[in-house]
């Protein structure tokens, strides 16, 4: 395991072979849904550019109480910010605080660590506009991985980040927990053949135990406090579950909450799905401490 003290260095980004035609098939019906409206809030986020990177900003009426930069899932392949937008609408408006939706760079075409890259530099920029806010950083699924592990690089570069909000994170690319087998069955929406088809294409030859693609190997110094929320019978399970007890034992507050009968994400799926409410209800609370209730 890489020592506290110690980060290895990024690969140099490459160029990744063309989109399989399952995934761009895939991308499309994500566009379409974008087009149709499927995501739309009330009013629109605003779009800009922060660190060379498309960005979506939701911002309450009044003076924000703090600051979420909240990355999407879909596999590292797929997504867009506006698939966050209603949960980060949800979210806004309960905390009062502003979230920003970062657009990063997919593979197959741009794997490890281009994804990272972008976030990392959207970031950077977000956290020196307003470095007296409370700053949280947050992520679902695969947005969870790159999520944690902008959180190992604001530790080690020292951007100061006041808290981590992981939604069934995946943070082991190794695919090797025994939850992928023991929750084979009651995870309807992730396979443990989809989470190495995800990861090979992301890492393409890459370590899979490099600590900035699977943040469960990763310095555990330095990380503020951290909520980590996934469904009691997900195949992320023990993902979620060993970053959390990593974290116990380095002394870094952590609450981890797990919930029976709840789907992969469902919180940023639908406020109606099972377990949805219990965990949006702990997100809140979590955001509304840091940010000063």
């Amino acid at each position: 395991m890489t020592p506290a003290t110690e980060l290895p260095p990024l690969p140099p980004e490459r160029a990744g072979p063309p989109l399989p035609p399952a995934l761009a098939a895939w991308r499309q019906e994500m566009m379409d849904a974008r087009a149709s409206g499927r995501f739309r809030i009330d009013p629109a986020p605003e779009e800009l550019v922060l660190g060379q990177r498309r960005v979506l900003r939701l911002t309450p009426t009044g003076r924000p109480r703090g600051r979420v930069f909240h990355l999407h899932g879909g596999g590292f392949r797929n997504g867009v910010p506006e698939m966050e937008g209603p949960y980060a609408d949800r979210l806004m408006r309960a905390c009062q605080v502003e979230v920003l939706l970062p657009e990063y760079r997919l593979a197959s075409e741009d794997p490890f660590p281009a994804g990272l890259n972008d976030a990392w530099a959207a970031l950077q920029a977000y956290a020196k506009q307003d470095p007296q806010t409370p700053l949280i950083v947050s992520g679902q699924s695969a947005g969870g991985g790159l999520a944690a592990g902008l959180a190992v690089l604001a530790a080690h570069h020292g951007v100061a980040l006041a808290g981590l909000v992981l939604i069934a994170p995946w943070l082991d690319l190794t695919v090797s927990a025994p939850s992928y087998e023991r929750n084979r069955a009651s995870d309807p929406l992730f396979s443990p053949e989809a989470a190495a088809a995800a990861a090979g294409l992301y890492l393409q030859g890459g370590d899979a135990r490099h600590p900035l693609a699977s943040p469960l190997f990763a310095p555990t110094q330095g990380l503020p406090p951290t909520l980590i929320a996934v469904g009691a019978g997900e195949i992320l399970y023990d993902d979620g579950a060993r970053f959390h007890e990593r974290l116990q034992v380095a002394g870094i507050c952590c609450e981890f909450l797990a919930v029976p009968g709840m789907e992969h994400v469902a919180v940023t799926r639908s406020a109606d799905l099972p377990g949805s409410a219990e965990t949006f209800a702990r997100i809140a609370r979590f955001v509304s401490g840091i940010c000063g209730d």
